[in-house]
């Protein structure tokens, strides 16, 4: 997506310390704010600007005020066995249950070489892929799921039903980055709607699908109807059969029966967000992560030359006309980082205005703003 005229360039230091403090000043203890401003930033380093800093007040600050979030988290092992796991997250912040999870199962694939830890009752993690790239970092294979408020309507259907539910993927290369599948089920995730309503631009036609069947494109009206239920995000592939949305109709059930079943958590219309009164409740999230030890299957330095020589082959093969490049899954983030690391994180002016309404609600004095007048 284009970067808005008004957008203005942060610091990546500078935005994780003030996301540090918010957190913090909602209650988090100083360790568990650090994790969450620095899955935060991640998403902004990458280029995922969905789910940075434009989500730390809508997501986060909000939820923690309205009280349906904890800003301190407790979680409880329900089970625990050599190689799995099932984690509580006592509806605390979701990046600690999350990263917790993750460490848990690196620990043990680490001694059994597989670890899945799946978790319930947790909230909204962030990004997808940082809890893979952990495995990573520790010369693993990492995958990671979660489910979500619904948005997906099933092939031929247009209630919203399921969530985005991101099936992710990280592995190990010889390149300077590792391969990173970090995408929702869906065509375009809940988060990329908020962005489009931030920026005031229509979205593309065939994202989401109203009761009577219509495409929507007001994202301001898209985010509404998803709340009331009466629009839905459609599956990866669109409406129908014949470009094959029910492939992630298929694959975001995948991901909903993973984190729910397995940890007796909540699924579907139970992830709403309200009572049978209307009232505002805790949105329950489930989650699974699993971490494969490469070195229990062959020399990780000959699985970082296949999987590489792989990708480089890939880009190399032959280009559609009027194309310049071909791209491997993790490859844009990577240049992302680097064109950002000199610049910083592009913030909008509508999260402007939210950056300095937290700031001066939690008495940050401390922080200046280059977009202030």
């Amino acid at each position: 997506m284009d970067i808005e005229k008004g957008a203005v360039w942060i610091p990546f230091p500078i935005l994780e310390r003030f996301m540090r403090d918010v957190f913090i000043g909602l209650g988090a203890p100083r360790a568990d704010a650090a994790i969450c401003a620095n899955v935060l930033i991640a998403a902004d380093k990458f280029g995922f600007d969905s789910h940075g800093i434009s989500r730390l007040k809508p997501i986060y600050y909000d939820r923690i005020k309205q009280g349906i979030q904890l800003a301190r988290t407790r979680i409880r092992v329900v089970k625990d066995s050599a190689g799995t796991a099932v984690l509580d997250g006592g509806n605390g912040m979701g990046h600690v249950v999350a990263h917790r999870a993750m460490t848990l199962a690196i620990r043990k694939a680490k001694k059994h070489g597989l670890g899945m830890v799946a978790v319930r009752n947790s909230t909204h993690f962030g990004i997808a892929g940082y809890y893979p790239l952990m495995a990573v970092k520790a010369g693993m294979i990492g995958i990671s799921g979660t489910n979500a408020r619904p948005s997906i309507a099933p092939t031929f259907g247009v209630e919203n039903m399921l969530g985005t539910n991101p099936l992710t993927f990280a592995m190990p290369t010889d390149e300077k980055f590792p391969f990173l599948l970090d995408c929702a089920t869906s065509i375009v995730q809940r988060g990329k709607v908020e962005i489009y309503a931030k920026l005031g631009k229509p979205m593309p036609k065939g994202w989401v699908i109203a009761h009577d069947g219509s495409s929507k494109t007001d994202p301001h009206a898209v985010l509404a109807d998803l709340v009331a239920g009466t629009a839905a995000l459609l599956p990866l592939g669109g409406a129908g059969e014949d470009l094959a949305g029910y492939k992630g109709y298929g694959y975001a059930t995948v991901v909903e029966i993973l984190s729910a079943a397995l940890q007796q958590g909540a699924y579907l219309k139970m992830l709403n967000g309200v009572d049978k009164k209307g009232r505002k409740t805790p949105y329950p999230l489930g989650h699974f992560f699993i971490a494969i030890d490469v070195a229990r299957f062959t020399p990780p330095a000959s699985f970082k030359k296949i999987a590489g020589r792989i990708l480089r082959q890939l880009r190399a093969s032959q280009k559609a006309p009027g194309q310049k490049r071909i791209y491997t899954a993790g490859e844009k983030e990577h240049l992302t980082w680097l064109d950002r690391r000199k610049k910083g994180v592009p913030v909008n002016r509508e999260t402007q205005k939210e950056i300095l309404a937290m700031r001066d609600e939690l008495g940050l004095k401390k922080y200046r703003f280059s977009f202030e007048k």
